[in-house]
């Protein structure tokens, strides 16, 4: 008979509140840790606070405390979780959303069908399209449904970080404790983890509502997805954007989307020794690029307005190309440069990455685009951006292109008031 037998058997003859039971239940917990990660010894043994935690560590205890099902908006904090995500699970048991309100809503559906709970991942960036479904779908005084909430705590109080990432992360627990969903910070000790991992259980089990874990940066050690083939394509985003970019006007204002391509964009511009008056950088907002150009475009008429977008941000607020289409500005020209993945947070996979079933060129002239077009080659996108200028909008182009960036990509050197102030003026003129 085991060691573990036996005390089981002892814990059923003695009282609860007794000191020895209490001191079995403690060297049960013990023991518990010790075939933990005797079972996942292939990764590391438990290591000092100091040392990043592995990924599939985290991952194998959160499908231990009975969490089988992932889903969210890949994070550059969490991108090395994310990446092990989305290498070891199978398609039934991880689906990265469009956006992290779907997501709540999809973690929904999977309680309600199977009795278990879901997690949910994202930046905390994400948590404002979050607040809908939390409050009204998951919170305890509605439907009560229990979510594993992984936030990416980017512009944590007292870490550098950009400055729409340290608007939000100082009202990240603000917000959470508002909603009132509890969280606590992920440890990188193993068994701190697994601590905060069996209050949440627990707390699914009594409240049977969400719960909160915040991760700061560098928690996860270093995880990398294999590399997407896509040499079907022959450039790379910041080729074809140069390119783009050659063939526009001096009178024509741009607005680029979250992520590389502003980044890209901006370096563009300083390589060319030109100024940035002309670009107005969505440096936070993801997916609401389109939206800020249509604005711009009713506005400006007699203006050429270029919304450079990517395919993570298009999809996320997809919505917003039935208001454009419908609206109907001749001005806007819609260029998404389509590389198939969440490129600046690690390179997770887009549904727009699949190119026999998903077509968006087909999405957006059913939205009532006039026109949608489709280029792969430094000539091809010079011959259609010279075709938009001319065309009746709005008009969309799709750029097919290979994932990846540089390594040495810098940052905007200019401060985001001082780009809204450069690009106001530029449209007034």
């Amino acid at each position: 008979m085991s060691t573990v037998t036996v005390l089981h058997s002892l814990r059923r003859l003695t009282s609860l509140s007794s000191p020895l039971i209490q001191s079995l239940n403690r060297f049960m917990e013990d023991i518990h840790h010790q075939n933990y990660h005797y079972q996942h010894k292939s990764f590391s043994s438990a290591a000092p606070a100091s040392k990043p935690l592995h990924p599939g560590i985290f991952y194998n205890a959160v499908k231990d405390s009975g969490v089988q099902f992932f889903c969210g908006v890949p994070d550059s904090l969490l991108k090395d979780f994310c990446a092990y995500v989305t290498k070891n699970s199978t398609d039934k048991e991880h689906i990265i959303t469009a956006n992290e309100g779907a997501a709540v809503a999809l973690a929904a559906g999977y309680h309600l069908s199977s009795g278990k709970t879901a997690m949910v991942y994202l930046q905390n960036s994400g948590l404002g399209n979050m607040v809908n479904p939390l409050m009204s779908l998951a919170n305890p005084t509605v439907y009560s449904l229990p979510i594993l909430i992984l936030v990416g705590w980017r512009g944590e109080p007292g870490i550098k970080d950009e400055p729409q990432h340290v608007a939000q992360g100082h009202i990240t627990e603000s917000l959470l404790e508002c909603m009132g969903i509890p969280f606590e910070v992920l440890s990188k000790n193993e068994t701190d983890m697994l601590n905060v991992l069996k209050r949440a259980r627990e707390h699914f089990e009594e409240k049977k509502s969400p719960f909160a874990i915040l991760v700061k940066s560098k928690t996860f050690s270093s995880y990398t997805l294999p590399q997407q083939d896509s040499s079907q394509f022959p450039l790379t985003r910041e080729e074809a954007l140069f390119k783009v970019v050659e063939c526009l006007k001096e009178e024509d204002a741009i607005v680029g989307t979250t992520g590389m391509l502003s980044r890209e964009l901006f370096e563009y511009r300083v390589t060319m020794q030109m100024g940035h008056a002309r670009d107005f950088l969505t440096v936070g907002s993801m997916g609401h690029a389109s939206s800020i150009a249509l604005g711009i475009a009713l506005q400006k008429p007699n203006r050429q307005i270029f919304c450079l977008d990517g395919d993570g941000a298009l999809l996320m607020h997809m919505g917003s190309l039935a208001t454009i289409g419908q609206q109907g500005p001749e001005n806007f020209k819609h260029i998404c440069f389509n590389n198939g993945a969440h490129d600046s947070v690690g390179g997770q996979p887009t549904e727009a990455g699949n190119h026999d079933d998903f077509d968006l060129c087909s999405i957006v002239k059913g939205c009532g685009y006039k026109e949608a077009l489709v280029a792969y080659t430094a000539e091809d996108i010079k011959e259609k951006v010279k075709y938009l200028h001319k065309a009746k909008g709005p008009i969309f182009l799709e750029l097919k292109v290979k994932l990846g960036s540089r390594t040495n990509l810098g940052r905007p050197t200019r401060t985001t008031l001082e780009n809204k102030d450069d690009f106001m003026t530029f449209l007034s003129e």
